[in-house]
C-alpha cells in the first residue's frame, strides 16, 4: 500500500502491486468479518437494480453480491487490484473495470442508480468532498450504501480509559490512527451525508466480536448468528467497529446524456463506454482501455 500526492486532489491510498485479497480475507482469519458485512449488505441493498458503482471494489470480494443488478461498474485506484477482480470475475460484460481516483470520478452526472463503499471511506482524507463526487453521479433516489470506521467503538472506549490511547473516541473529528485509515464518529458521518445530499434510512451496527478471543473460542456460525441479531441495534447507537448505512441521494439529479457514460476527469467532456482508448473531443488527452481495465487515473502509478 503507497500513498500517492495529486496537485489538486487530497492525498490517494493505493493498493498497487498488493496481496490484499489473499493475505487478509482468504487466510480465513476474517471469515467472521466477511460473513456479518454480507448479511449487512443483503438487508440495506434489497431491491435489484440497473447500473451498480462498487467503489473501493478492490478484487471484486463483494461483487458476487450484487447479482440482482444488471450491470456492475467496479472502481479501484489500483490496476493490480482490478486485475485480480477480472481473473475472479471474468470478461462478463456485466462488469465494468474502472482505474479511477473516487475524488475525480469519472462518469456522467446522474449515471448510477445504486452505489456502494464498503472498507474505502476510511481511507478518504476529504471524506466531504468523496461523497460530494459519489452524490454527484447518483441518479435521483438512487440507493446508496456506505460503510464505515467507527472511532466510538467499544474497544477505543476501554483503551482510551485505561490511557492505553491518546485519541478520544467520543471527539467528533476524523483520526488517522495509521497513515490514510481514519476513524470517523458516527454523528460526524451522519452530518457529511445530509451536507453532500443524501437521506439516510437506515444504520446497521456491523461486527460486534471482531476480537481474537471470540473467534478462538466460539464457533463460527454462532458467532455470525449473535451479530445477526444484534446488528439492528446500530439504529440505536453506534459503538461497533464498522457501521454500514443505507441512505437515498436526495434532490434533483440531471439525466445523462445519451451514450454518454464517462467523463474526462481533466475537462469534464462526455464519453461514451467504448472497450477500447479514446481521445478526449474536450481536452486532447488519451484514456487507455487496456487489460479489459478503462484507465482514468489523472496521474497513473504504472
Amino acid at each position: 500500500m503507497a500513498e500517492n500526492e495529486h496537485p489538486t486532489t487530497p492525498r490517494v491510498c493505493s493498493y498497487e502491486g498488493s496481496d490484499y485479497q489473499t493475505s487478509f480475507w482468504e487466510t480465513g482469519a476474517r471469515r467472521y468479518e466477511d460473513a456479518v458485512e454480507a448479511i449487512a449488505l443483503k438487508r440495506l441493498l434489497r431491491e435489484p437494480g440497473r447500473l451498480m458503482l462498487e467503489l473501493g471494489a478492490g478484487a471484486g470480494r463483494n461483487t458476487p453480491r450484487y447479482a440482482d443488478w444488471q450491470r456492475v461498474v467496479l472502481v479501484d485506484y489500483s490496476r493490480t487490484q482490478l486485475l485480480q477482480a477480472r481473473e475472479r470475475l471474468g470478461e462478463s460484460p456485466r462488469f465494468v473495470y474502472v482505474a479511477a481516483d473516487i475524488y475525480q470520478l469519472p462518469f456522467v452526472p446522474g449515471l448510477f442508480d445504486g452505489a456502494t463503499m464498503i472498507r474505502t471511506l476510511h481511507h478518504m482524507a476529504d471524506p466531504k468532498l468523496a461523497l460530494q463526487n459519489v452524490r454527484g453521479v447518483l441518479a435521483e433516489n438512487a440507493v446508496f450504501i456506505l460503510e464505515f470506521a467507527n472511532k466510538r467503538n467499544l474497544k477505543a472506549i476501554a483503551r482510551w480509559l485505561a490511557g492505553k490511547q491518546e485519541w478520544n473516541p467520543f471527539d467528533h473529528g476524523q483520526v488517522e490512527f495509521v497513515e490514510l485509515n481514519f476513524n470517523f464518529h458516527p454523528i460526524t458521518i451522519r452530518k457529511l451525508l445530509k451536507e453532500t445530499g443524501f437521506t439516510l434510512e437506515k444504520q446497521l451496527g456491523v461486527s460486534f466480536f471482531r476480537a481474537d478471543w471470540f473467534k478462538d473460542h466460539v464457533p463460527h456460525d454462532r458467532l455470525v448468528a449473535a451479530d445477526s441479531i444484534l446488528q439492528a441495534a446500530g439504529g440505536l447507537a453506534q459503538f461497533t467497529p464498522s457501521v454500514f448505512s443505507r441512505t437515498l441521494a436526495a434532490g434533483n439529479s440531471p439525466r445523462p446524456e445519451e451514450d454518454a457514460f464517462f467523463r474526462c476527469p481533466i475537462c469534464a467532456h462526455p464519453l461514451p463506454e467504448t472497450g477500447y482508448s479514446q481521445n478526449c473531443p474536450g481536452c486532447g488527452r488519451t484514456w487507455e482501455y487496456r487489460d479489459g481495465i478503462y484507465e482514468f487515473r489523472v496521474h497513473p502509478e504504472s
